[in-house]
């Protein structure tokens, strides 16, 4: 019997432990290609890479990176999606923040901590999309090019990875470049093969 859109919404509770899985998720992925030094796509990479050259936070530079976006969010996607996009970007710039008080690692294999980032952060962003939200950045645009004209989000999101890691190659280790760009490709992977909304029926 072929699946049908639902016509409930999310509740508001179901939207919390959403969301809370989500950005969980999302931070423990994230804190763990920070501690092995290597970056990732998007605006989380983006942010990354700021980070490494100046030393400034990652929390603070990733919050600060997706202001400009709410813009195009609120009158793309509507007010909800921004609303809970700018809530998961500070709730998860936050948990980035303090996850390392909690967790850290005496021994992280760089493949699988690469492996286990990327299976993580794409379906932390899985979690967010399926809640009407995102982390922002090029999330909303990706999203955007998605419901707009038929273009997977995950594939938009990979072209931007394209251009990120070119750059990222001349100004880190290529050892280190190619790690974080199999993650990138994993977490993308995750959410091109998965963020379809007709196989999708919650709304």
């Amino acid at each position: 019997m072929p699946l049908t859109q639902s016509p409930h919404k999310h509740s508001p509770f179901e939207d919390v432990q959403g969301f809370s899985i989500a950005l969980i998720t999302t931070a423990i992925g994230l804190t763990i290609i920070s501690q092995l030094g290597f970056i990732t796509g998007q605006t989380a990479g983006l942010a990354l890479v700021i980070s490494y050259l100046t030393g400034w936070s990652f929390s603070w530079v990733f919050w600060l990176i997706n202001i400009p976006f709410y813009t195009l969010a609120y009158f793309r996607m509507g007010r909800e999606f921004t609303i809970k996009s700018a809530l998961c970007v500070t709730a998860l710039s936050i948990l980035v923040a303090v996850i390392p008080n909690w967790m850290t690692f005496s021994h992280l294999d760089p493949l699988f901590g690469t492996i286990a980032f990327g299976i993580l952060t794409g379906y932390g962003l899985l979690g967010t999309f399926r809640h009407k939200g995102s982390l922002g950045g090029l999330g909303v645009v990706a999203l955007y090019a998605q419901d707009q004209f038929g273009i997977r989000a995950g594939l938009v999101q990979l072209c931007f990875d394209a251009v990120l890691f070119t750059v990222a190659f001349f100004l880190f280790e290529p050892t280190r470049v190619l790690y974080s760009l199999l993650g990138a490709v994993i977490l993308n992977g995750v959410i091109a093969f998965n963020h379809r909304r007709d196989r999708y029926i919650a709304d």
